[in-house]
């Protein structure tokens, strides 16, 4: 009798019955040499229902990804950071280490980093980020890197931030690369998009949109008529998607 080990795996967040997550790894488990491997979601209404997933899961969790809006908030319930998501601030992956032991990791800035690459064009040189959530401080990490200078753009009153009233055509003219890391615009609501002066796009910007759900927003749509280069999160995600992998099991 062959006994299969069996390595679970899931995603951790909050209404995540769209999750990109769960259908890429069913679809890596099944078309590879992944037997024993499944992949779910725990979607939990409160961060404080975290630890009971840990405790009915004991042996044969491995890892977990975190999507909004935990990226942050978790990181009180971890033993351990790596030293990038330390600086980052926020939390996408959790190894469970064979002591049991739950190391937070950062592989959204990965992804990013590695989808945005191709775009860059020599006067690509600073970036607006819309939103300040955890999606935000992974892609913060990733233009650092990347040596572009960023400004953070939120509703509120937030300390080195602007706000959405302040972004005008001299704003477009200083900062060719455009990034939502706002949920505003996923599907169901297509017609939504961030409230800024789309008309000052131009061939010279980026326009890069975290959602992969509608594959075109109303953000990327508008900015694309204006002659921007568009990208969507869906390539960010696997990039993502990958590296979890690579840290669950390496």
């Amino acid at each position: 009798m062959i006994t299969i080990n069996k390595k679970r795996y899931g995603l951790l967040g909050k209404n995540i019955s769209y999750s990109f997550s769960r259908g890429y790894f069913k679809e890596k488990f099944e078309s590879g040499n992944y037997e024993g491997c499944s992949y779910e979601n725990f979607d939990i209404p409160e961060i404080t229902d975290f630890p009971s997933i840990i405790e009915h899961h004991p042996s044969d969790l491995k890892g977990i990804n975190v999507t909004i809006p935990y990226k942050e908030v978790v990181i009180p319930y971890l033993d351990k950071l790596s030293k990038k998501a330390a600086k980052i601030g926020a939390v996408n992956t959790i190894k469970i280490t064979k002591k049991g032991k739950l190391k937070g990791y950062n592989t959204d800035y990965y992804g990013f980093k590695k989808s945005l690459q191709s775009l860059l064009q020599p006067h690509h040189q600073k970036a607006l980020i819309l939103g300040t959530g955890g999606a935000s401080k992974g892609v913060a990490f990733a233009l650092e890197e990347l040596g572009i200078q960023y400004t953070f753009v939120s509703r509120g009153n937030k300390a080195n931030t602007i706000d959405y009233s302040q972004i005008n055509e001299a704003t477009f003219n200083q900062y060719h690369i455009i990034i939502n890391c706002t949920p505003v615009g996923t599907s169901p609501n297509i017609d939504a998009c961030p409230d800024i002066p789309y008309e000052y796009f131009s061939d010279k910007h980026i326009a890069y949109d975290l959602i992969y759900n509608p594959a075109e927003t109303k953000f990327l749509q508008q900015a694309k008529a204006k002659g921007s280069q568009i990208k969507n999160g869906l390539k960010m995600l696997e990039l993502q998607a990958e590296k979890s992998w690579e840290i669950w099991n390496k």
